[in-house]
């Protein structure tokens, strides 16, 4: 077993938890949190959301990482090399495949919402030095969402500032720029929920997000808190693995892996108690925002706030995307340092590129190719639909079946050498048995019912 990974290491325990929490906590946490909430009956969602944290995400979210560090290699290579060591099929390798392809789809129309960030931070940064406020919120984000050429700028942007940092390796790229922006994230955040506590509304979001009405739970609730819980721990997609790869042996994978998803929690219940406040003071109730919540709602509110708020919360956005985005670059990456004989400078600017490029079909999508459709959904619509709802419950089903039945007892106890046994024989039986059930069911009802849609 390797010691290292040929990419590098990370220096620390604390900063994994910075990296892999940085994977994790992006648009889905402060973007799709609130407003799925927001459409799914707030506690009765948050409730079943932290139930598929804790029953299908952290053990999967376990698997990943665990792989990752036994394998030291991006995720084909590492499938392929324990495949050959516990002589199973090197088709598990399609695992790593369809990892890489699912994140490479998801950056794609990830960078182009990214790109809203980036515009509506420019456009407050105008605002706080004397330009034109945003009069009409649903007119501005119309207005952009119409415009082919500045959605295409913000995308290659965003997509630059990703290919610089991934670009420059762990320790130099990586790891310095999780150790800037993710306290920065975390102080803006609090700043922001100091304000709701302003409002005076506080208290009325607390009760919406953590009071469940269990009459609002149905499969619908279920199918969208499953997605959420895969999209925003960044599972199936193989980040998680292909940072554990580069995880220190003298490190606790359960520790961090709680650390992780603890942290990503955090952030989203702290995204609902910064956002609902405002939501209900400006706008009166915090139902119903559906995706426009944060670009078509919430600048109304900054109208009345102060456009300092909207540059700070624009700002907060952008930086999560960033440490997301930066993690869904890495797998491709790194398997084409392993396998090309290019810098790794050269491979992450031609998968930028390649994404890039497969981005401008989502940029389309909203405006010249509005009219499309590929199986009834829009363009951006259906690359969200095979990634999020199809290809990362399936690589996530298909991870935990391959740790909890392919890899051997005497691989996880070397991983888990630190763990007492009944947390090893917990994690067990999540893995063999709890958790590919419930993602199995998700993933099947979630297909028929979107294709039935």
């Amino acid at each position: 077993m390797q010691q290292s990974s040929v990419h590098g290491m990370w220096s620390s325990r604390l900063t994994f938890i910075l990296a892999a929490a940085g994977s994790a906590v992006g648009l889905g946490n402060i973007w799709r949190f609130p407003y799925l909430t927001s459409d799914n009956g707030g506690g009765a969602f948050v409730l079943v959301y932290l139930a598929c944290i804790l029953l299908c995400g952290l053990p999967v979210l376990i698997a990943e990482i665990l792989i990752g560090r036994h394998g030291r290699h991006s995720p084909v290579n590492t499938f392929e090399s324990i495949a050959k060591e516990t002589g199973s099929s090197r088709a598990w390798s399609g695992i790593g495949w369809m990892g890489m392809l699912a994140g490479v789809l998801i950056l794609s129309f990830y960078s182009v919402v990214a790109g809203w960030t980036l515009h509506y931070t420019w456009l407050y940064v105008q605002e706080v030095f004397g330009g034109e406020g945003i009069t009409d919120a649903g007119a501005t984000f119309n207005a952009l969402l119409g415009n082919a050429g500045e959605l295409t700028f913000w995308h290659a942007i965003f997509m630059v500032m990703t290919l610089v940092v991934v670009g420059l390796g762990v320790e130099k790229g990586l790891e310095r720029a999780v150790k800037f922006l993710m306290p920065a994230l975390l102080v803006m955040l609090l700043v922001l929920v100091g304000y709701g506590a302003t409002t005076g509304h506080l208290g009325e979001a607390a009760a919406f997000l953590f009071t469940p009405d269990f009459s609002k739970i149905d499969g619908g609730v279920f199918l969208s808190a499953m997605g959420q819980a895969f999209f925003s721990l960044s599972l199936g997609m193989c980040t998680m693995m292909t940072y554990g790869a580069y995880l220190p042996r003298n490190i606790s994978i359960p520790r961090v892996s709680v650390s992780v998803a603890l942290t990503d929690t955090g952030v989203a219940l702290l995204a609902g108690l910064a956002i609902f406040p405002i939501v209900i003071q400006y706008l009166g109730t915090p139902t119903g925002g559906g995706p426009g919540l944060i670009f078509a709602s919430l600048p109304a509110a900054f109208a009345q706030m102060g456009a300092i708020f909207g540059l700070i919360f624009f700002a907060l956005l952008a930086i999560a995307a960033w440490t997301s985005s930066i993690s869904l670059l890495e797998p491709a990456t790194a398997f084409l340092v392993e396998r090309t004989p290019f810098s790794r400078k050269v491979c992450a600017a031609g998968v930028a590129v390649l994404t890039w490029i497969v981005g401008l079909a989502s940029v389309l999508s909203l405006n010249h190719w509005s009219e499309v459709r590929i199986a009834g959904f829009a363009i951006m619509d259906f690359i969200e639909l095979l990634a999020n709802d199809f290809m990362l419950p399936l690589g996530g089903l298909l991870t935990a079946i391959f740790a909890g039945w392919v890899l051997s007892h005497r691989i996880v106890r070397e991983e888990f050498e630190d763990v007492p046994d009944i947390v090893f024989k917990g994690w067990t039986v999540l893995v063999r048995y709890i958790s590919p059930i419930l993602v199995g069911v998700v993933l099947v009802r979630g297909v028929m019912d979107k294709l039935g849609a």
